[in-house]
């Protein structure tokens, strides 16, 4: 490589007719490919090294944000956190890197069991996994609800960043999330809780929403096994939103997501989840 004098005193040697008979204060030498300031064999393009790095740029953007304000909603044996975390532009990122990043299910793991029989799911679901976080090490995790055990995948860009960004706001560390994204108001989820035995009961379950608000409720067991009359608590999960349901919420209430013809946008929902290592399993 030249160093800057060197380059000075190439650039006073000029062949240009106007100097001739002028002598060159350094005598011009042969140009050799391998000193050129740019070497093609030093110069390969590295997307990691590249100035913009669309998830490193979202987790800047998730880092830069404000703290959360909860609202705090309580019933009889229902404690929930809800706040709008993430504002539009930001949503809209996430939102549209799910869409390229996430893989659905297809076959038998499109179906659910529901009081015996199956039943196609309405919608595209999706376990994501946490595999690579240094601290977890979730590689094997599975995950079983309505006779479906599903596999775990790696952590996408997107799904990670959010993952360390619930960690920073709420202090709980999740190794599992659920996807389900609904294609518009026809999509539906029916009454269930979210109870499954892999679960750490005492974790709550952390759900996030993007695109299309979507209205949802909860009703008591006692309600809906007709024992007694306890009022259904009812909100709107709107673009952006995080709703923490913590303990003892999934043992006592179930939830749903009606369909709404009004509704003609798409919905990602993601919750995160601590599922407890006894149902990891080995990975050949």
């Amino acid at each position: 490589m030249l160093t800057g004098n060197q380059q000075k005193k190439k650039r006073s040697c000029n062949t240009d007719s106007s100097l001739a008979g002028e002598e060159c204060d350094k005598t011009c030498e042969p140009f050799n490919p391998a000193d050129s300031a740019f070497n093609h064999a030093e110069s390969t393009f590295n997307p990691a090294e590249s100035a913009f790095n669309p998830a490193e740029s979202l987790l800047r953007d998730l880092r830069s944000l404000p703290a959360w304000e909860w609202q705090r909603i309580t019933a009889e044996h229902l404690n929930l956190d809800y706040a709008v975390v993430f504002p539009k532009i930001i949503a809209a990122k996430i939102f549209d890197a799910l869409e390229k990043e996430l893989e659905y299910f297809t076959g038998d793991l499109a179906r659910v069991k529901v009081f015996g029989k199956w039943h196609d799911i309405p919608r595209k679901q999706v376990p994501i996994y946490s595999i690579a976080k240094a601290t977890y090490g979730d590689e094997g995790l599975t995950y079983t609800y309505s006779g479906i055990t599903t596999p775990a995948r790696p952590w996408t860009a997107t799904l990670g960043a959010l993952r360390e960004v619930l960690h920073t706001a709420t202090g709980y560390r999740y190794n599992f999330v659920l996807v389900n994204r609904y294609a518009d108001g026809k999509d539906k989820m029916g009454e269930h809780k979210d109870d499954e035995k892999e679960l750490d009961p005492l974790v709550p379950i952390a759900s996030v929403s993007l695109g299309q608000p979507r209205d949802f409720y909860f009703v008591h067991q006692d309600a809906r096994s007709k024992k007694r009359d306890v009022p259904k608590v009812r909100l709107t999960l709107g673009d952006g939103s995080v709703l923490l349901m913590r303990p003892p919420t999934n043992q006592v209430w179930y939830h749903a997501l009606p369909p709404r013809a009004s509704a003609k946008h798409t919905r990602i929902n993601l919750t995160f989840r601590a599922i407890k290592k006894r149902s990891c399993r080995p990975s050949f």
